[in-house]
């Protein structure tokens, strides 16, 4: 089998981190997923997969000991950074005039 070891991000209806630092061990289906004919619902021929769902582990050490003590394929994905500018509250009412700009974009 096969899985996917991923920390999850923040959705973008979020404005904090919660939900986001903890690892997932979540299994990758082995049939892709198709429509249903009569009532058009998602199927799948794997059901190890669909039972399987998501692992949830404090530490990326943690899951892949797990997977890798099980035999498991695994597909580790490292999280992308942040990047935070620093910022003043005071930042939010500065005064740019147009000459400034032009100022700005001239020097650097």
């Amino acid at each position: 089998m096969r899985v996917r070891i991923y920390r999850p991000s923040k959705t973008a209806s979020q404005s904090g981190r919660a939900g986001t630092r903890h690892w997932l061990v979540e299994p990758e289906l082995a049939t892709p997923r198709t429509p249903e004919a009569l009532m058009g619902w998602q199927q799948s021929g794997d059901t190890l997969g669909e039972l399987g769902g998501r692992l949830k582990f404090a530490s990326r050490e943690e899951a892949v000991q797990f997977a890798t003590a099980r035999g498991w394929d695994m597909v580790v994905e490292e999280p992308a950074e942040r990047h935070v500018t620093p910022r003043n509250y005071l930042d939010n009412f500065k005064i740019v005039r147009p000459q400034d700009e032009e100022r700005q974009s001239r020097s650097g």
